[in-house]
C-alpha cells in the first residue's frame, strides 16, 4: 500500500471509535473473528490494543493483521488501525452469467 492510500485511511480512520479490543489474553481467535467481522461490514476498523509496552503492542497489531489478512495502517499508542478490501464479488452479487 502507497503512502498517499495510507495517508487517506488515517484521515477517514479519525473520527472511528475502537470496536475490537485485544484483552491480556493476547491475539486469540475470537478476537480474530471478531476483526474479521468488523472488517467485513467496515473495511477500515480501529482496534484497542492491550497494556504492554510497545514491542508487545506492535506484535500483537501484527499478529492480527496477519491472522485477519488485513494492512496495518498505524499505531497510535493502545490504537490499531486496520484496512481489509471489501470482497468486490460479494458486493456484486458474483458471478451473473
Amino acid at each position: 500500500m502507497k503512502g498517499k492510500q495510507k495517508k487517506d485511511l488515517r484521515a477517514r480512520a479519525h473520527h472511528l471509535r475502537p470496536i475490537v479490543s485485544i484483552g491480556g489474553a493476547g491475539v486469540t481467535d475470537a478476537v480474530v473473528s471478531a476483526a474479521d467481522l468488523a472488517l467485513e461490514d467496515h473495511e477500515l476498523i480501529k482496534v484497542k490494543l492491550s497494556a504492554g509496552d510497545k514491542q508487545t503492542r506492535k506484535a500483537q497489531a501484527e499478529e492480527l493483521c496477519a491472522r485477519s489478512n488485513a494492512s496495518l495502517i498505524q499505531i497510535i499508542g493502545r490504537v490499531l488501525v486496520m484496512f481489509r478490501a471489501a470482497d468486490t464479488d460479494m458486493v456484486s452479487g458474483g458471478d451473473q452469467t
